[in-house]
Order: C-alpha cells, then structure tokens, then sequence
C-alpha cells in the first residue's frame, strides 16, 4: 500500500457517481492480470499508485529511500475536450532518509493530465510502468526499472533490477481492503529489487547499491466507512523472503481488515493471510514535535510464516531505523503521514530483514 489522497484533492463519493465517473460502490471484479499491460496506468479507476521503497549503501552510511506517483481520476471532467482540462490528477512524493544524519529529506510535486502529451507536464502510460511528472520519473525497460527524482537537499537516479517474479497480493492479485467487497483494490509487489545508481546530497554525488520494493494498486474505493487509516510493512527478508502485512485501523485503534502475504525465496506463489491471522501491537512510540501526531515506531506483527505442512504463527518486531520519518504532503495529496525505512527482527531479537513501514491517518483520517 502506499499514502492516498486526502480530503481537498481527492474526488468525493458524490462527484465519482455523477456524469460519467464510475460508482465509487462497485466492487472489483476477480481477473487475470495481464502483463505487461497492467504495469501501466488504469485511468478508469478512481485511484492508483506505484510506490517504490527501499535501502541504500553508500561506503559505510545507510539511506532509505521512497518514490511513489499517484494517480486520481477527475469524474466531473471526463466528458471535456479541451487538451487543457485535468481528467487526471497525477501527485508524486519523493525522499531520502538519512540514517547517521538522523533526518528526513523529503519533497513533492502535483501536476494535471488531459491524455495530450503536448501539453501535459505529468502523463502515466496505459501499456505499461512509465509515469512521469516534470523531471521525476519511473519507467521500466526490460526487468529493470529506472527511478529518477530531484528535491530541493537530494536526489536520486536508481536502476532497480528484478530478481523475482511478480507477486500477486489477495485473491490472485485482488486484494480485500474491508468487509465489503467493493473494498478491495488489485495489487501485486515486486519485492528484492537489487539496487544501483547514484544518490545526491548537498550537491555530492555517490555511487549507491540495496535493495528495493515496488508495488502498484488500483481501485475504485478502498477504505471502509469506520477506517481511519492503515498501517503497512513491506520487508525484504535477508534470506530472499518477502513479508507484506497491513491492516486498516478505526478511530480508537482497533482492526477493522487485515491482511498480506509471506513468500520464500523461491516459492511460485505465496501464502495469503487471512484477516484474523495478521496482529500488529504497538510497542513504542514517537510524538512528532511539527504535527504533534503521535505514531507507533514499534510494533510486533504476528503472522503464519512457513512452507507447505509446517505454518505456525511467527512473531516479529518492526523497528523504525529514525524515529522522525513523518512526512508532510500538505502542498500535495494533503495528508500528513508516517512513511519510512525500518529493520524486521525475528522472536529471539536477531535482525532478519529490512523494508518500510506505513502509517496513515494519525494526524488526521483519510478520507477516500
């Protein structure tokens, strides 16, 4: 999963089921997903993201580092001709993570897209990962995808290479986001990217190599009335393993769905968790002395890990490398979230993995 939308920028129910938007009630429908083609953009659907995570090494310091485009379809300007007119709404949130420095680096960008490539400074192509706004980009060539991003402290260009296959997150890659069916989303991950390329602080340049996680998700309506927020974790396990688990979160904290999946290195298709097999318990906090949100920088995830024959429930600890990685996307999407690279410890304390860790509608409850 990554960041959505809040209120001021993201379509209401009211306008998606006017004019010619589709309704916001619908649920998905399971499908085959097609390849290459579903790597690119699904302009009829409310909202889709690419989200890419990650670490990286430069010499002795450690970064992390995110780039996520989102997509948000304008229901109300569908039927316009004018090359001028927004039908989609592309943001981009890009950042580095500091860890010996400590700090979050951290910009944004928002753009219009009316489907003319003249005049548009912001496009996602149909066919296949190809999204850009202005000189931020994602692009995939072959097995290999290009990330490329300019704030105003940093910068970053990145070739991310697969090397493994697509993950189909839920139900064959239709994924259930809440209790009714039109909460779903479909959603696949590209877990264990290896990583090189260049990362630019403070104008100095440096060679970089990691590891990375890409998803893509798109729907019509994700979140369930009573949902708040989520949180999220994405963790590429040292031995080749891929950990996703997330759950949506009500007002007083509880769980209203729940979800992920585990795959081993080498497994032709993962284990999927159902609702009540996936437990996050906060640990530890952090107060965030810009927003005055607080957020959970530990957690301990429980879920079944295991082959064939042999699961059992396996313990985690999640642990934020830097407390402080809340971003502010106010000039954007408008949503203040948590977002940012974290270390995967198994039962005995021993550091099994790293990924990111997500956690929205803290400051405030998103609204989609």
């Amino acid at each position: 999963m990554a960041t959505a939308l809040s209120a001021p920028l993201w379509p209401s129910v009211a306008q998606a089921q006017s004019g010619s938007a589709t309704p916001m009630s619908q649920a998905l429908a399971k499908r085959h997903l097609q390849f290459p083609r579903d790597l690119g953009s699904h302009p009829d659907t409310a909202i889709e993201w690419w989200y890419v995570t990650g670490e990286l090494q430069a010499q002795q310091r450690r970064f992390g580092f995110q780039l996520t485009f989102f997509r948000s379809r304008v229901p109300s300007t569908q039927g316009m001709r004018s090359a001028f007119v927004a039908k989609q709404l592309i943001f981009a949130h890009a950042a580095v993570t500091d860890v010996a420095g400590q700090r979050l680096l951290h910009d944004q960008r928002i753009a219009r897209s009316s489907g003319d490539t003249k005049v548009d400074l912001a496009r996602a192509s149909e066919a296949d990962t190809d999204v850009t706004l202005r000189d931020w980009s994602l692009q995939r060539r072959g097995t290999s995808y290009q990330a490329r991003a300019k704030g105003q402290d940093f910068a970053f260009d990145l070739a991310l290479l697969e090397t493994q296959p697509l993950l189909l997150q839920g139900d064959q890659g239709l994924s259930r986001k809440g209790p009714q069916p039109e909460q779903a989303s479909y959603y696949y991950s590209l877990p264990q990217l290896a990583v090189t390329g260049e990362l630019t602080l403070a104008g100095q340049a440096q060679p970089v190599t990691g590891r990375a996680w890409l998803d893509h998700e798109w729907s019509q309506s994700i979140m369930a009335p009573v949902a708040v927020g989520w949180d999220w974790i994405g963790m590429n396990l040292d031995d080749g393993s891929a950990l996703t688990a997330f759950r949506l979160r009500d007002k007083a904290g509880g769980t209203v769905w729940a979800g992920g999946s585990w795959r081993a290195k080498g497994a032709a298709t993962p284990m999927v968790f159902a609702p009540e097999q996936v437990v996050f318990k906060p640990e530890r906090f952090w107060k965030s002395p810009a927003s005055g949100s607080t957020y959970p920088v530990q957690w301990a995830v429980e879920v079944p890990v295991g082959e064939s024959g042999t699961v059992a429930p396996q313990r985690y600890t999640v642990r934020a490398v830097v407390d402080n990685q809340e971003l502010d996307s106010s000039r954007s999407t408008g949503a203040i979230y948590w977002e940012g690279l974290s270390e995967l410890l198994d039962a005995q304390g021993h550091r099994v993995g790293r990924g990111y860790l997500e956690m929205t509608g803290y400051a405030q409850a998103l609204k989609l």
